[in-house]
């Protein structure tokens, strides 16, 4: 059967980027070395300014609003910044390039300013919803964190027009800004934890590598993905730091192609769905992989869906999403119906650079019970958890 190809993956790019975090992070000179650097690559890159700014330096003070009138200033912000992004985002859709289009904040910032009911009755009365504006409407978020949160000798804000922020309320703001953005499949934090030179090329360097650009050693980062086994049963919701809660459905698809593995992703809440199409490379001498992911519409997904692999169960997943000490992570519960060997199954992941197991282990979370360090274990593997057969004498395992 000849399979249905990604149109996408051979056609132009159109990458949509949110840079967010709190005051002093490094956002405007970010938004600067990406641009530089993408255009060196040939790219076209976009870069939408922050609505907020261009609203506030009109002469708005959010001090001198009335509680009514900061809710429907954000609601109104938001409409404006939705507008203005649309007008970047047609640009990059026709343009004869690959593109790269860069938001100052983005949809749900406006979250981290008023309270929950307030946010949820502006979707409601936008009809809008968090997944489409948090998981659908952007390819990445990254979060920079704020000088006044690791770096604080570096924190200033003489340089900008609209900042008045002490330290502390400049840390208050930056969590603000990091919550708001929880739960988005794409999500990385960019901390204090190097000099503000590595802290940019971190930036550039994990930007590429979500897109599937090979950066070789030019930006010098060793940041790499990391999974744990947890121990059963989880500490209770109230010793998780604010967090997002995901339903998560992976299908695995036939491939022609040698050394890859092609797979489906769906992940809502309260039944708005994203869906995600990964390629999964591997080179053939070193093992290392290269994923190539495609955002998809629901139509997509469906016409994809019959080319499931007949080899793989179908694997379900409770994905709790999190912020721990300036780290992001992932949690991923496993359900029935699955494999007997998934059963009671939880992986915890997130992406580290300490090589040190003592260090790295000793800045995980402390509410869970890490049970041992499974990267690069073939049993811990998703595309091995869902192989219908034993994946230790398969032939289709990796």
């Amino acid at each position: 059967m000849r399979l249905l190809k990604m149109a996408n993956q051979s056609q132009k790019i159109v990458y949509k980027l949110v840079l967010t975090g709190g005051p002093c992070g490094g956002k405007t000179t970010g938004q600067s070395r990406l641009s530089t650097f993408f255009e060196n690559l040939g790219w076209k890159v976009f870069r939408v300014p922050e609505t907020a700014t261009v609203l506030l330096s009109g002469g708005i003070k959010f001090a001198d609003l009335s509680p009514e009138e900061a809710s429907k200033f954000q609601e109104n912000l938001l409409k404006t910044m939705i507008q203005i992004e649309n007008t970047f985002f047609e640009l990059g859709r026709t343009s004869q390039r690959n593109c790269l289009i860069i938001c100052d904040r983005g949809a749900m910032d406006a979250s981290a300013f008023i309270s929950k009911e307030k946010w949820e009755a502006i979707l409601a009365s936008n009809n809008w919803n968090n997944v489409e504006l948090r998981d659908n409407r952007y390819n990445h978020i990254m979060h920079m964190v704020s000088a006044a949160n690791g770096a604080e000798d570096f924190y200033s804000t003489e340089d900008h027009a609209c900042r008045s922020e002490g330290v502390e309320l400049a840390r208050e703001l930056d969590y603000k800004a990091a919550a708001a953005w929880i739960g988005h499949p794409y999500f990385d934090v960019i901390d204090n934890s190097t000099d503000f030179d590595k802290k940019m090329n971190r930036l550039i360097a994990c930007v590429c590598q979500k897109i599937g650009i090979d950066t070789g050693d030019r930006l010098n980062v060793n940041s790499k993905k990391r999974k744990f086994l947890i121990k059963a049963p989880l500490a209770p919701d109230s010793e998780f730091p604010p967090f997002q809660d995901f339903d998560v459905v992976h299908n695995y698809l036939q491939s022609d192609l040698r050394k890859a593995q092609v797979r489906l992703r769906k992940r809502g809440q309260k039944g708005h769905w994203s869906y995600i199409h990964t390629l999964r490379k591997f080179h053939p001498t070193n093992g290392q992989s290269v994923e190539v992911r495609t955002q998809l519409t629901h139509r997509d997904y469906l016409n994809l869906l019959p080319q499931r692999d007949d080899a793989h169960l179908t694997i379900f997943k409770k994905r709790r999403c999190f912020i721990y000490n300036n780290q992001y992570y992932q949690l991923d519960i496993y359900r029935q119906p699955t494999h007997p060997r998934c059963r009671g199954l939880v992986l915890l992941e997130t992406y580290s650079a300490a090589y040190d197991q003592t260090i790295l282990l000793a800045s995980l979370p402390k509410f869970l019970t890490i049970e041992k360090e499974v990267t690069g274990d073939p049993a811990y593997s998703m595309y091995n958890l869902s192989l219908k057969e034993d994946w230790k004498t398969s032939k289709r395992s990796h």
